[in-house]
């Protein structure tokens, strides 16, 4: 990811929100309180509460894909944090387009490789107790509505990220699996199942583009699947397909049905795609 130094841009008031937390439990609501009684004019975005429990990867997929969409300086919140009261950090990064607010486990990398850092800090709980940014009383469970709740609210209003603590230049890395070009294939694999049983793949548009006017065939856990479609209804109701999704990543999913049951798919499963 490419540095520089520099200040987040200024501030829109808007925060979005992700999290595991779920519907069913307040946790999130609760986290909006907090931030709203930071920041009462916080206008806040829930982009979802439904990834799966502790699934970082998941999680920051999601978020790579809806941040762009956002105005220039939105705030974005993330907790998917199965290291809450460890000693894994906290931290606030400003990008040259948006801020981000999460745990420093690696929820936040793919998001931020989308633009330039300007700069980072870790969140200094007591340092921010000290200055009665926190609260005295620091939840081991809950770190969603006593730390990254109240700072999210705080920059959304203008605050500054070098009030928050130190530098953070070694961000837990994420990296996730990349396709490979075999001879006159190219092999991935499923890294992400949506609600509707489409699968993700690690093969992105551009990486397409290496077969040029030729007609491709695309194989999944060794079933074929046939070339690319332009739509879901290209094919009869139930069957299978093979498409460009929204994330600009080659999904396989099933028309009017769920391709991962189907399939019994599902991340990691491995993918090909070969000219014909």
């Amino acid at each position: 990811m490419a540095r520089t130094s520099g200040q987040a841009p200024a501030a829109n008031g808007i925060v979005t929100l992700l999290t595991d937390f779920g519907s069913a439990d307040a946790f999130a609501g609760i986290m909006k309180g907090m931030m709203l009684r930071v920041n009462p004019r916080a206008r806040l975005v829930d982009l979802t509460h439904e990834i799966p429990p502790h699934d970082i990867v998941a999680g920051a997929l999601v978020l790579r894909s809806a941040t762009p969409y956002f105005p220039r300086a939105t705030v974005h919140l993330a907790v998917v944090d199965p290291g809450v009261g460890s000693t894994r950090r906290a931290v606030a990064i400003a990008t040259d387009t948006a801020t981000f607010v999460g745990p420093d486990n690696g929820l936040l990398i793919p998001a931020l490789r989308q633009s330039r850092i300007r700069t980072a800090r870790a969140i200094d709980i007591a340092h921010l107790q000290k200055r009665k940014l926190l609260g005295a009383a620091i939840s081991q469970t809950f770190h969603g509505r006593d730390v990254f709740a109240p700072v999210a609210a705080w920059l959304s209003k203008g605050g500054a990220l070098s009030a928050l603590g130190p530098a953070a230049n070694d961000l837990v890395e994420l990296r996730l699996p990349v396709s490979r070009v075999t001879d006159d294939a190219l092999d991935g694999e499923v890294i992400y199942v949506d609600r509707f049983g489409n699968l993700v793949t690690n093969v992105t548009a551009e990486d397409l583009t290496r077969f040029r006017r030729r007609t491709v065939s695309v194989s999944i856990a060794g079933m074929r699947i046939g070339g690319l479609v332009s739509s879901y209804a290209s094919v009869a109701d139930g069957e299978l397909l093979a498409i460009i999704g929204s994330w600009d990543l080659l999904e396989i999913a099933a028309h009017g049905a769920n391709a991962a049951q189907r399939l019994a798919a599902g991340r990691g499963t491995s993918v090909r795609i070969a000219a014909e």
